[in-house]
């Protein structure tokens, strides 16, 4: 129903989601934003809706499948739907806020589940291959607006330091804030009640930490922050979680530029 690396890498990934402290695992990660565009899928999802199991395969397989510099797939749970017999553990208000903020970019006033943005605008028709690899193409083959680069730095178990670089290529006179998303793989929930009540749901790229707006300063801007699992949820693995960062034009809702830095594999 709608509503309207390697050895060395694997073990430090083992230790950090067990918990255990060590300074000998401490590693770094990077990304670094391609010479094209990047297309941000974001998906709007809730545990109670019915239509959007397929939805959240859907955006696992894509995410699996699809290369970083061509797509980076995010799905934001939105809380609509809690009050519905069933409240999702993972949604949250502002992933509300911001699916009717890219509704309004483009005059639209109804917003539901599932709902499919590409580089903040709606695609509709996202379960049709050819209209879907279309759109994407249509973003991929501009050359970046942006250059965003992204830095991991594990400091003691489960803890790490974030630094991420956003750079306008050419000067704007628009507003631009850039935003960062802590996501995770392989969530599983046992859904009680609701529209899904009694089955089992299989989760991929689901955003457990939302920050930003930071807004862009003579077309850039250096973030720095502290990123601690625990202060997440005790739940989080430290060794199927990513990071996404993007910066998105304040003025008409368009995602310019998006990187991902997974510490997932």
């Amino acid at each position: 129903m709608q509503i309207l690396i390697n050895t060395a890498k694997n073990l430090a990934l083992s230790a950090l989601a067990l918990g255990i402290s060590s300074t000998a695992y401490a590693l770094d990660y990077s990304a670094q934003s391609p010479p094209n565009r990047v297309a941000l899928i974001e998906l709007y999802s809730s545990e109670g809706c019915n239509s959007c199991p397929p939805a959240d395969q859907w955006l696992s397989k894509l995410g699996a499948q699809a290369k970083p510099e061509r797509i980076v797939p995010l799905a934001l749970h939105v809380d609509y739907w809690d009050n519905l017999g069933w409240k999702d553990r993972f949604g949250d208000h502002r992933f509300t806020v911001r699916q009717q903020e890219l509704a309004a970019f483009t005059g639209k006033h109804v917003v539901y589940t599932p709902e499919i943005f590409a580089g903040g605008r709606e695609l509709r028709h996202w379960n049709t291959k050819s209209d879907f690899d279309t759109a994407i193409g249509k973003i991929t083959d501009q050359p970046s607006l942006a250059d965003i680069a992204i830095k991991l730095s594990g400091t003691a178990a489960r803890t790490f330091d974030l630094s991420t670089k956003v750079k306008l290529r050419q000067p704007s006179k628009d507003s631009h804030n850039a935003y960062i998303a802590v996501y995770e793989n392989q969530l599983v929930s046992n859904v009680a009640a609701g529209e899904n009540g009694g089955v089992t749901l299989h989760h991929d790229y689901v955003v457990r930490r939302w920050l930003g707006p930071f807004a862009l300063k003579d077309g850039a801007v250096q973030i720095n922050e502290k990123i601690a699992l625990d202060s997440i949820g005790a739940d989080v693995r430290a060794d199927r979680f990513g990071i996404v960062a993007f910066v998105q034009n304040a003025s008409n809702g368009e995602v310019l530029q998006v990187a991902r830095l997974a510490v997932d594999h």
